[in-house]
């Protein structure tokens, strides 16, 4: 088994990515910050297989470092929030990214030749066919649509030019994935969260699913939702994204090739709303819902191609919305009674 490295570890895709890499036998060195949540706890922490290593992913030295004697990289951090967090940290969410990925790719580049690394897999966003006027959206059309309008979708797009831009000067493979609209346990509020209201409750993280369950459990009705609910994404369970990127860093077909992953069933805001309600307040209670004005750069369709992924890794996401959502709804009851969100 390999030996990989992997940054943004203790973030909300990076903890699942974990879990799978140590199923699979990997030997896994993660690096966090504890920027967005502070310090965290896993239960892999103490598996003997898994080194934790508390720095930031800015600094080169400590990256190139790290990186001498890992057979794969997983470039995984990054800023990231919600919708709201989108506008609040406009700049930052740029500048911070930007210098995260350079200085990730700057010690990939200087490990690569001189150690046993292999490749890079970067996690990159669905966010980069924000502006797309097509769907579903196929790998590649990242670069022919329109590129994206928040700076966050910009960034992201620029992390597959760095890849690609690497690959072409310095010869250092890649691997891109792109999560679509995860769902799964253990994301809470960041620490430099806005509070916004949305009806008598405050957002839990701008992300449509905990936002939605915590007020139905806090029994607001009539339901806010943003924007008309006409909004349509494809779900994915946090495992099965794990499992996928997992993947992609294993298999020879993924190599300077980028996937989409992600279920292909599209769910609307309303569709998802009221399964939320039936899963909480029963059959009979009705559902009311009052639309609150959407965020500007809130996206009215996401709809991926997935077949590349299942054609050339045998990738499929395979958790259905149900399924998530019955383990999602206990974790975040616990968290509203906890105060994590």
């Amino acid at each position: 088994m390999s030996k990989v490295l992997i940054t943004g570890s203790s973030g909300f895709i990076g903890g699942y990515v974990v879990e799978e890499l140590l199923s699979r036998g990997h030997e896994v060195i993660g690096v966090d910050n504890f920027s967005k949540y502070g310090p965290i706890t896993h239960s892999y922490d103490s598996n003997p297989q898994y080194t934790f290593v508390n720095g930031d992913v800015r600094d080169v030295d400590l990256m190139t470092e790290l990186l001498a004697d890992c057979d794969e990289f997983i470039a995984g951090a990054a800023l990231i929030g919600g919708i709201s967090y989108f506008h609040t940290y406009a700049y930052d969410l740029l500048a911070q990214n930007e210098r995260i990925i350079a200085s990730s790719c700057d010690a990939a580049i200087r490990a690569f030749g001189d150690g046993p690394l292999k490749k890079v897999t970067y996690l990159s966003s669905s966010m980069v066919y924000e502006s797309t006027d097509r769907w579903p959206s196929v790998e590649g059309d990242e670069r022919q649509v329109p590129p994206p309008l928040s700076s966050y979708g910009f960034q992201k797009l620029a992390v597959e030019y760095f890849a690609r831009a690497a690959k072409d000067q310095y010869n250092v493979p890649f691997t891109i994935v792109r999560p679509f609209n995860c769902v799964g346990i253990g994301e809470r509020r960041a620490l430099g969260d806005v509070e916004i209201m949305s009806g008598n409750v405050k957002l839990a993280m701008s992300h449509v699913v905990p936002d939605l369950v915590q007020k139905v459990i806090k029994g607001q009705d009539p339901l806010h939702i943003l924007g008309d609910g006409t909004q349509v994404r494809c779900y994915t369970y946090g495992g099965d994204l794990a499992r996928g990127i997992v993947t992609a860093m294993e298999h020879p077909a993924a190599l300077n090739e980028d996937f989409n992953l992600s279920t292909p069933t599209a769910t609307s805001v309303l569709e998802l709303a009221e399964v939320i309600w039936r899963k909480v307040n029963g059959p009979d209670q009705e559902l009311r819902v009052v639309s609150d004005d959407p965020f500007e750069h809130d996206v009215s369709r996401r709809i991926p191609a997935t077949n590349k992924a299942r054609d050339l890794l045998g990738f499929e996401a395979t958790t259905t919305l149900d399924e998530m959502l019955d383990e999602v709804i206990p974790w975040i009851q616990q968290a509203v009674e906890d105060g994590v969100i």
